[in-house]
């Protein structure tokens, strides 16, 4: 699908994932990645969504998904596709192993579409999606509404295996500088910083330039912005959706952030994202439910 230009709310670009779930050596198949779990969750709250991917030809098929909720694709074809093997234990889902099944390759300029857009996310799933060069042309052309999930970066495969890695602090200053709404877990986070303490990691990351920090954790959700450090705990009553925890929380955050604060924001993805939590797959259900849940949970 193409288009010389046009307006949308939300653009993401990152490798759309066949992902196998293995919870207590139990395996299922799934598609994840931020453009999946962040671009539908984006969709059922009536947001206009545009995805940027990577995929072999022979998985076309999983386009399907977009094309049904009105979401624009963007895709180029590739020799294999990405996916990872998520494993969990039942006992303890804040904790995964990783194991790499397929890389689809580096995006290019040349792939970026004219895009008006309130925000443009780079939702990568491993790092070598983006390099620097395509991030320095994404962050000329979106130099105020650019917003990165820094796993993109620093989730690094080799050997068949799959791990964290700081980046160089060259490299931290050139992306967190021309970042306005990073986002990290609480394990991404102290990989950067090397401080455990979700707010002081956070001021540290602020230091580099962030307007907004969006820090997603066991307890709950984080924001640390210009004027204030807010937290939100999650509401859910189990974990099996655990897989699409952060996409679904960034995306939830920035749509709610074009027409409100970052603290109403960020209450109602804490609320929206423990209703994902509570079972696997992208978030489907409908709006008003998370507004109840606000009005249950989170009034006070």
């Amino acid at each position: 699908m193409n288009a010389s230009s046009f307006q949308t709310d939300i653009a993401i670009i990152g490798h759309l994932a066949k992902d196998l779930i293995e919870i207590d050596g139990k395996v299922t198949e799934a598609l994840g990645g931020g453009v999946y779990y962040g671009a539908l969750a984006g969709s059922q709250m009536g947001l206009k969504i545009a995805i940027i991917t990577h995929l072999k030809k022979s998985d076309f098929q999983f386009l399907d998904t977009f094309e049904e909720k009105g979401i624009q694709i963007f895709v180029t074809r590739t020799k294999e596709s990405s996916g990872i093997r998520n494993i969990y234990s039942s006992k303890n889902f804040e904790t995964r192993k990783y194991t790499p099944l397929g890389f689809a390759g580096a995006f290019h300029i040349s792939e970026i579409p004219e895009i008006d857009v309130k925000y443009f996310v780079i939702g990568a799933i491993v790092a070598g999606e983006i390099e620097l060069e395509l991030f320095k042309y994404l962050a000329s052309k979106y130099p105020n509404n650019l917003c990165v999930d820094i796993q993109g970066f620093i989730r690094v495969r080799s050997n068949k295996k799959l791990f964290y890695k700081d980046l160089s602090e060259h490299n931290k200053r050139e992306i967190l500088s021309k970042t306005n709404v990073l986002k990290a877990d609480q394990t991404e986070l102290k990989i950067l910083t090397n401080q455990p303490e979700i707010k002081e990691g956070a001021i540290i990351l602020k230091s580099y330039g962030p307007k907004e920090i969006l820090i997603t954790h066991e307890r709950g959700i984080s924001l640390l912005s210009d004027d204030e450090y807010i937290t939100f705990p999650w509401k859910n009553n189990s974990f099996l959706g655990r897989t699409g925890r952060g996409d679904t929380a960034f995306m939830s955050y920035l749509g709610s952030r074009i027409t409100k604060s970052p603290r109403d924001s960020l209450k109602f993805s804490a609320a929206l994202t423990s209703l994902k939590l509570e079972s696997a797959g992208a978030f489907s259900l409908p709006i008003n439910l998370v507004n109840d849940l606000i009005k249950r949970e989170y009034s006070n």
